[in-house]
């Protein structure tokens, strides 16, 4: 398998421990030769989830700087309109059956670990 589903919001974690839990699951991914890591971060429309979401889209820049992850692509990104996505999906067939392709879901980031 080629793509990996995190929840970081799961259990309610504070902010350092979802970004903590993130460079986790990048680093298992590379071990894994997982190429695409979809995390779930909420966006806040429950009051929970904002903080969280804006963290690991400040850390994702950070990372993509760094050459740590290839890319990565938001919730609203997430369609085969948009050349990155497809470029994902015509590469890694598994990604094509993901339930948010196509919604637009802010509570989302796709992570290109590397293809």
């Amino acid at each position: 398998m080629d793509y990996k589903i995190v929840n970081l919001k799961e259990n309610f974690p504070s902010v350092e421990e979802a970004i903590a839990n993130l460079d986790m699951e990048i680093e298992l991914c590379k071990l894994s030769n997982i190429k695409v890591l979809k995390v779930i971060h909420g966006y806040g429309s429950h009051g929970f989830g904002g903080a969280i979401c804006l963290e690991v889209r400040k850390h994702l820049k950070i990372l993509k700087n760094k050459k740590i992850i290839e890319d990565f692509l938001l919730g609203n990104e997430w369609s085969i309109s948009n050349a990155k996505c497809f470029n994902i999906i015509t590469n890694l067939k598994d990604c094509y059956n993901d339930e948010d392709l196509f919604k637009a879901n802010p509570g989302i980031t796709i992570i290109v670990i590397s293809l």
